[in-house]
C-alpha cells in the first residue's frame, strides 16, 4: 500500500492547469508546425503561420495560448493500492484548479448553476472522472476544454444496422455542422459503444491521445485515417477560411455495447487541444 498526500495532488494540478494553458503539448505543437509546412493554399498557410506565431508568443511571454482557458476536465487513474491522506480528494483537485487559475491569471469561465449563471470566480468546480486501475501509481490528465469547440460536439444514438458507415456519416455530419465554430484545425475525438454517457467520455478521452497515434485495432485505425482524409477534403480549412487542413487527427475509442444500440459521440476540440499528463 502506497500513501499519497492530497496536498501533492493539489500542487500537481495547479502546475498542470498553468502548463496546459501556456504551452501546447509537444504532439500538438509538432502537428501544427508540420501542417504549416505542408498546407498548399495561401490562406490556410497564412492562418497556420499565425497559430505558430501565437504559440511562440504565449510560451515566451507566459500568457495563455487562447483567451478561453476552458473548464478544467481532470481524468484520475488511481492505482487500487494507493491510499490518500489529507483533504477529500475532489476538494484537493478543485483547490489545485483554483490555485492554477488564480496564480496563472487564467480566465475564470465557470458558473455555479447552469441557469442562474453566477460566476464562481475561480473556475471551479472541475469535471473529474475517476478510474480505479491496478498498481500503486496515480495518473493525472488535465485537459481544459474551451466551449467554442465543446458546443459543437454531438451524441448520436444509432441503430446497429447503421454499422460502420453510419458511424462515419455521424462524424462527418458533426464536423461539417461545426465548420468554423470549432476553431479549426481541429482534433476530433470519437467514442463508439457503451451507453449514452459512456460514449461521450470515450470521445473526451480520445482527445488526450497523442496526435497521430492511431488505434491499435486495425479496422479502427483504418476508420481514423479515412475520416481524417474525408474531413480535410471538406475544404473548411484553418480558421474556417478554406484550405486542406481542417483536422489534425481523428481519434476513435470503442467499448462493448448492447445488442440493440450503437451509441456514437463526437467531441471536437480546437487547434490548441490542451492536455497535460503526469504520473505520481
Amino acid at each position: 500500500m502506497r500513501t499519497i498526500q492530497t496536498a501533492e495532488i493539489t500542487k500537481q494540478i495547479r502546475e498542470m492547469c498553468i502548463e496546459a494553458n501556456y504551452f501546447l503539448s509537444p504532439d500538438m505543437k509538432q502537428a501544427i508546425e508540420k501542417a504549416a509546412e505542408t498546407e498548399s493554399t495561401e490562406i490556410g498557410k497564412h492562418i497556420l503561420g499565425k497559430l505558430c506565431e501565437n504559440m511562440k508568443i504565449a510560451g515566451e511571454d507566459m500568457i495563455p495560448v487562447c483567451q478561453d482557458t476552458g473548464m478544467a476536465v481532470v481524468f484520475m487513474e488511481i492505482g487500487q493500492d494507493v491510499h490518500f491522506e489529507g483533504d477529500y480528494l475532489e476538494d484537493a483537485v478543485n483547490e489545485g484548479v483554483r490555485q492554477g487559475y488564480r496564480d496563472g491569471y487564467l480566465r475564470k469561465s465557470v458558473v455555479g448553476d447552469p441557469l442562474i449563471r453566477e460566476n464562481t470566480k475561480d473556475n471551479t468546480p472541475a469535471v473529474v472522472h475517476y478510474q480505479i486501475v491496478p498498481g500503486e501509481q496515480v495518473k493525472i490528465t488535465v485537459a481544459p476544454k474551451g466551449f467554442g469547440s465543446e458546443n459543437m460536439s454531438r451524441v448520436f444514438m444509432l441503430k446497429p444496422a447503421d454499422g460502420m458507415e453510419g458511424v462515419k456519416q455521424a462524424v462527418l455530419s458533426a464536423v461539417k455542422e461545426a465548420g468554423p465554430n470549432a476553431c479549426p484545425p481541429m482534433v476530433v475525438g470519437v467514442g463508439v459503444g457503451g451507453t449514452f454517457e459512456k460514449c461521450a467520455i470515450l470521445a473526451k478521452q480520445a482527445l488526450t491521445r497523442p496526435v497521430q497515434e492511431f488505434s491499435e485495432i486495425p479496422y479502427v485505425k483504418d476508420m481514423e485515417q479515412e475520416l481524417l482524409r474525408k474531413i480535410n477534403e471538406t475544404g473548411i480549412g484553418p480558421g474556417g477560411l478554406g484550405g486542406e487542413t481542417t483536422a489534425l487527427a481523428v481519434h476513435i475509442n470503442t467499448y462493448p455495447t448492447h445488442i440493440a444500440g450503437l451509441p456514437v459521440a463526437v467531441n471536437i476540440c480546437c487547434h490548441v487541444n490542451r492536455h497535460v499528463v503526469r504520473v505520481l
